[in-house]
């Protein structure tokens, strides 16, 4: 049975008559990237600071490695890594010495400390900048000394709160490989992003918080599955008149058809033989078409469909 690494049990958390945190439960499963999706506002980042304990909040509690999360719990913290959005390292510091920093928080033994820090500059491919200073960086190597700071100490729970807001294509990639490498190494991962690719790329289960609430979890698939939409046809076309229209929209599984003058968009609900039934109608009536799309549903549509709302890109958290 896997064992249970994070434990939010009825949780509560008020800001005078704003309710923050809303009755919030969550279970975290050892070896799991489990991700946090929800739009501004959401929780998000008022959840991960109760979880580290530099909130107080209302009522409910939560439980770490088994045991109960106190701002004093250092057996606790010094088995968890941080890596949040604003980027947190020493200017003054060269790229070693940050590193260095940081695992020394946690590793008192110099030797000890030494391959550890070596390891996380390796892992981080941060071994041509050593004697950088921060600020001669680029934004991609910036995050990935901020990682490196982060896990160094070879933490059991990693929390990544969007590590990989406004860095190039080459470096987010390389991040979220980094990632997928400390979660096969054993770390327990919670990741929380505006870019849902990632999410859908990296997490084994997903949370979508809204106003506070957990209004949806499960894997990809199975919060594909919650939503109506299970696929999404689109035609090029020209020429569709209204009783095409209505003959598709009348076909199983079919519950919604658009048609704008070039491409016709049809919505289904289930059914194998969707794409196959819809080009039928068109052959039937001699109908020529162009080019033809099929896709499945996204995380995108997921959320859209479950909060009503498009989860923004990138921008800054509550």
């Amino acid at each position: 049975m896997e064992n249970t690494i994070v434990k939010i049990s009825n949780l509560v958390k008020r800001y005078g008559d704003l309710i923050a945190l809303d009755h919030l439960d969550l279970d975290i499963k050892e070896g799991e990237i489990f991700g946090l999706l929800g739009p501004n506002g959401s929780g998000k980042t008022t959840t991960i600071n109760c979880l580290l304990s530099l909130l107080s909040f209302d009522k409910g509690s939560i439980e770490i490695f088994g045991k109960e999360m106190t701002p004093v719990s250092y057996d606790i913290k010094k088995q968890i890594g941080v890596i949040m959005q604003n980027v947190a390292v020493f200017d003054q510091l060269t790229v070693y010495e940050n590193i260095d920093y940081f695992c020394g928080l946690y590793v008192s033994d110099k030797q000890k400390r030494k391959a550890l820090v070596d390891e996380a500059v390796e892992f981080a491919k941060l071994g041509d900048f050593l004697k950088f200073y921060p600020k001669k960086l680029s934004g991609g190597l910036l995050r990935r000394l901020n990682i490196a700071c982060g896990i160094a100490h070879k933490p059991k729970l990693i929390i990544l709160d969007e590590p990989t807001v406004a860095v190039d294509p080459q470096s987010r990639n390389k991040i979220l490989e980094g990632i997928k490498q400390l979660n096969s190494s054993g770390a327990t991962v919670i990741y929380t992003s505006h870019y849902m690719e990632e999410v859908e790329q990296l997490c084994t289960r997903i949370a979508i918080l809204d106003n506070g609430k957990k209004i949806a979890e499960g894997t990809k698939d199975e919060l594909k599955r919650m939503i109506k939409n299970t696929e999404t046809i689109r035609i090029e076309i020209l020429g569709l008149e209204e009783t095409h229209l209505k003959e598709i929209l009348a076909l199983p599984h079919v519950y919604n058809c658009n048609y704008d003058g070039s491409v016709l968009t049809v919505s289904c609900s289930g059914g194998k033989h969707n794409l196959i039934r819809i080009l039928g109608v068109l052959q039937e009536h001699d109908i020529a078409f162009g080019r033809v799309y099929s896709e499945l549903p996204t995380l995108n549509d997921v959320f859209l469909e479950i909060t009503g709302k498009v989860l923004r890109d990138k921008g800054n958290e509550e």
